[in-house]
């Protein structure tokens, strides 16, 4: 690892000490607006079954994201965003 590299890694580290610490506030925070999974679904004209079927998910998931108790992650999360943006392509090739 050259210097500088190393150096710039020992400062993050640094910093990232004093936030935890309180000593210092994080330069920026980056936050994702949650998807609203239950109009995901409705876009799509599935029940929860059949919606649920599509991501190879339990019902019982998808009622958890749906009422916000639980809120999907990694692929799931992926997959329910292409759901959204194009939901009428997404469910023709789940179906395939």
């Amino acid at each position: 690892m050259d210097k500088q590299l190393f150096a710039d890694l020992k400062a993050s580290l640094k910093e990232a000490a004093a936030i935890r610490k309180g000593e210092t506030r994080p330069s920026r925070v980056s936050t994702l607006d949650p998807l609203d999974v239950k109009q995901v679904r409705e876009q799509t004209k599935l029940s929860q079954a059949e919606f649920a079927a599509a991501l190879q998910v339990s019902v019982r998931t998808l009622q958890n994201w749906e009422q916000r108790r639980r809120v999907p992650t990694g692929p799931a999360a992926a997959l329910l965003k292409v759901v959204a943006n194009a939901p009428e392509i997404a469910i023709r090739a789940l179906h395939r």
